[in-house]
């Protein structure tokens, strides 16, 4: 079976015909599977370099306004130097890091938070991305490095979702049992979705790297990770799903 899928699917392949015998493909097949094929090779590429490069010109269009013209290798070179602004970046980054680590720089951001904390719209979008961030990059967060399936948004539908850590708080106050915070994101932008509270025993954890199931969520469900890592954990089957509440 996945011979005949081979041949179908390759360029120059032939498929059967009627009575099981082998049917030559037209030239115009052939071509048309020679430029789908030429896309799926080129698009990823060309697009992703396109991306790069673009942050690349942006950074170093900025940086070459920030170094002086006797710093500049611009001006003593016949070419560009790509990826001055990353490297620029990175010191500017790495010193406000350092600066900040200290006691004046500790200061100055109490000073300036308390700032921020007296401007009304201001203090919570800040509040709110400097939690975020907090979050995302602590060294001891677990935030988004798990992969689960929950059935939502009603039972016997599943659907991918994201631990970002435990439930605490409040909300852990209201419920009896542990639960976890998930986040499910759409398809395709994987920037939105809902957050949802789930008993720790209602999800089944997967084996998938925090990447294939961005993947998966973007691509639709076509982008599938190999068998052999998705089902790493054993199949779906053999964990038990959550069994329906009898009626009085």
């Amino acid at each position: 079976m996945r011979e005949n899928l081979g041949r179908r699917l390759l360029p120059g392949g032939e498929g059967p015909g009627e009575g099981g015998t082998v049917k030559p493909r037209s030239l115009l097949a052939r071509l048309r599977t020679y430029l789908f094929a030429g896309i799926v090779v080129t698009a990823p590429v060309s697009i992703t370099f396109l991306i790069v490069w673009q942050i690349l010109d942006f950074l170093d269009t900025t940086a070459s306004r920030l170094i002086p013209a006797r710093y500049d290798p611009a001006n003593y070179l016949p070419f560009g130097v790509p990826g001055i602004g990353i490297v620029l970046m990175l010191v500017i980054l790495t010193f406000i890091g350092w600066f900040a680590a200290g006691f004046v720089g500790r200061s100055l951001m109490r000073m300036g938070e308390r700032v921020l904390d007296a401007m009304p719209v201001v203090r919570s979008i800040y509040s709110a991305l400097k939690q975020i961030f907090e979050t995302v990059l602590a060294e001891s967060s677990r935030s988004f490095r798990e992969v689960i399936m929950i059935e939502w948004p009603r039972r016997g539908v599943w659907v991918i979702g994201f631990v970002t850590g435990p439930t605490k708080g409040e909300i852990a106050q209201r419920f009896d049992g542990e639960f976890v915070n998930v986040f499910v994101p759409t398809t395709p932008n994987p920037t939105s979705g809902f957050l949802v509270f789930v008993p720790t025993r209602d999800i089944i954890r997967l084996d998938m790297a925090v990447e294939d199931g961005i993947k998966l969520v973007i691509s639709g469900g076509i982008v599938v990770p190999p068998v052999e890592v998705a089902t790493a954990a054993g199949p779906l089957a053999a964990q038990p799903a959550p069994s329906e509440p009898k009626a009085s």
